[in-house]
């Protein structure tokens, strides 16, 4: 620290950090196919009745493409140990142990998902993904071997990145402008709400961290919302434990149910997108849920659910001036995190976003893209189909009841949720029902 108290930027993260890895990794495949080095990701064909040669499931994986399959897998394995190396050195031995078996699952669920029939109902590899790893993980339970490759955070913030190059900056720019109404009108109101109901209705008068936790996990970002808040309030590990406990159980069954009430409300794909990224917690969810609904809907979902994220930052740091003003009764000189605290807990994975579609809008020949996309794309999907097999693996619904203590907590978030619902369904319809804004669609 400075003398004046003021933390400095620790450029040390840069390769040290998962967040910063899933950039790197994200750009080392989108140089590596925009050199040629790197092509489509061979994997499962499409199968079914009418299927010429591929009538039935041995022919979704005919013996010539398994080569391109085998490097496929080693590929995606060279690029996250050496994510690893940087990152997490001691769990480099249990990801090479655990990573063939998160790649056959995934394989598998790409088989599944690609049963020509069955995709005409929307039921694709995304949800066979997840289906596969909540079959396990809630039947035999997810083996402890299997752990170490089950990097959640790491695929989808890849895929994200990824996903970035799909999107030319202009739609970004039109996206998030409509975006910002979304998340950052929605937001801060609901934060506000919940923690108002927690003092005055719940009367949480003595779990003040505990309910601003609660409250930022909702309205922002799950875990990283809980994890960076928490540190700003000074909140006890069991109370972050407790509200990301709380955050995980609702945000699978969120993933699942919100795509079907999309449907069932009969919203368009863009109003949908929106109301699935200013509600699911965690980033993941969001680009799951909003796979569900196809790309306008995904594309959407993402984008607002990284403009919510950027709250982060400014949220932690608004918690700790407030906690030590109001809660702590210092003054405004005396709080202990600074400025700089938005930079560092600000999701690092929205740059490499940004910096992929700027990439691909402006920098690229449109015969380059062409060629490219393919691949980037081929990539960014099954990396989400791995990511979704990963938080199957993750959601057990029994262990992750447990961990829920009854009473306030629980009521906090309920209300808050519902309430967060609400208020991001009309404002979802206000921005993107293409009534008031023109969508770039």
């Amino acid at each position: 620290m400075s003398k004046t108290g003021e933390k400095k930027i620790n450029w040390s993260q840069l390769w040290k950090k998962e967040d910063w890895w899933a950039v790197w990794v994200g750009f080392l495949m989108i140089g590596g196919a925009v050199a040629g080095i790197i092509s489509r990701p061979v994997l499962p064909l499409r199968w079914g009745p009418g299927r010429a040669g591929a009538e039935t499931i041995l022919g979704s994986i005919p013996l010539e493409i398994v080569p391109g399959i085998l490097f496929t897998g080693l590929l995606i394995f060279g690029l996250f140990c050496l994510a690893l190396f940087f990152t997490e050195r001691q769990g480099i031995k249990k990801f090479i142990i655990a990573f063939p078996l998160i790649f056959i699952l995934a394989l598998i669920a790409e088989v599944i998902g690609n049963y020509a029939p069955w995709r005409l109902y929307g039921l694709n590899n995304v949800i066979w993904a997840l289906a596969v790893g909540l079959l396990i993980s809630n039947t035999v339970k997810t083996p402890a071997f299997l752990k170490g490759a089950v990097r959640t955070e790491l695929y989808i913030k890849t895929g994200l990145v990824l996903l970035g190059a799909s999107i030319l900056f202009n739609r970004i720019l039109a996206l998030g402008t409509m975006g910002l109404g979304v998340a950052w009108g929605v937001t801060p109101i609901v934060l506000v709400f919940m923690y108002w109901f927690s003092q005055k209705v719940l009367k949480m008068r003595e779990q003040k961290s505990l309910s601003m936790v609660i409250s930022a996990t909702t309205s922002v970002c799950g875990v990283s919302a809980a994890i960076a808040v928490g540190a700003a309030s000074k909140a006890k590990k069991e109370e972050i434990s407790l509200a990301i406990s709380i955050s995980l159980i609702f945000t699978v069954v969120m993933m699942i149910g919100m795509p079907l009430l999309v449907n069932a409300l009969g919203l368009s794909p863009a109003e949908g997108g929106a109301w699935l990224g200013g509600t699911i917690d965690s980033t993941g969810a969001v680009a799951a849920a909003g796979g569900m609904l196809g790309p306008e809907a995904l594309q959407v979902a993402t984008v607002v659910k990284m403009i919510q994220n950027i709250l982060i930052g400014f949220i932690a740091f608004g918690v700790a001036i407030y906690f030590a003003t109001k809660i702590e009764k210092k003054s405004v000189s005396e709080a202990t995190v600074g400025p700089i605290e938005i930079w560092n807990r600000m999701p690092k994975f929205i740059f490499g976003f940004i910096g992929a579609s700027l990439l691909f809008s402006f920098a690229f020949s449109k015969e380059k893209v062409d060629v490219t996309l393919p691949v980037v794309g081929g990539f960014q999907e099954f990396l989400f189909t791995m990511a979704f097999v990963s938080i199957g693996l993750e959601s057990n619904f029994k262990e992750m009841a447990k961990m829920v203590k009854g009473g306030n907590p629980l009521t906090l978030y309920l209300v808050g949720q519902i309430f967060n619902i609400i208020l991001t369904l009309a404002a979802a319809v206000f921005f993107f029902s293409g009534r008031f804004f023109s969508l770039p669609f």
